[in-house]
């Protein structure tokens, strides 16, 4: 029986280490973007792109919905605002009310890019480009 308990302590032991080790390899990751200096990347920048859900992207999954009406669902139903840049997708953090009423459309987005996320500043409709 002293075993039997040795042996499930031990199992127990190891995949509680298993578990801590994965979560502090996934932890530097996102804390050494913090601990980074600004750099050119955080810096403010305008993008131009369409204005869509985290979720959908640029290719939106309800086919019976306009872009517009798919974004709002999406993001009522918790995803988060994204503007679709090319093949980018960058989520957006901030100016909720702002995005919403640009939802499905063009849009120049000013803000701090890190990675895949912009923290938004400002956002207006897109000027159209003659072309």
């Amino acid at each position: 029986m002293k075993t039997r308990r040795a042996i499930v302590n031990t199992i127990a032991f190891l995949t509680l280490s298993a578990v801590l080790m994965a979560a502090q390899v996934q932890m530097p990751a996102s804390t050494s973007e913090a601990s980074k200096p600004a750099n050119s990347s955080a810096a403010p920048k305008m993008l131009t792109g369409t204005v869509s859900d985290a979720m959908c992207g640029a290719q939106h999954m309800a086919k019976d919905k306009s872009a517009t009406e798919c974004t709002r669902t999406c993001v009522k139903q918790g995803t988060k605002y994204a503007l679709v840049v090319g093949k980018k997708v960058y989520t957006l953090e901030g100016h909720e009310a702002e995005l919403d009423k640009l939802a499905g459309m063009r849009a120049t987005v000013r803000g701090s890019v890190k990675g895949e996320t912009i923290a938004v500043d400002s956002v207006s409709a897109a000027k159209k480009s003659g072309m």
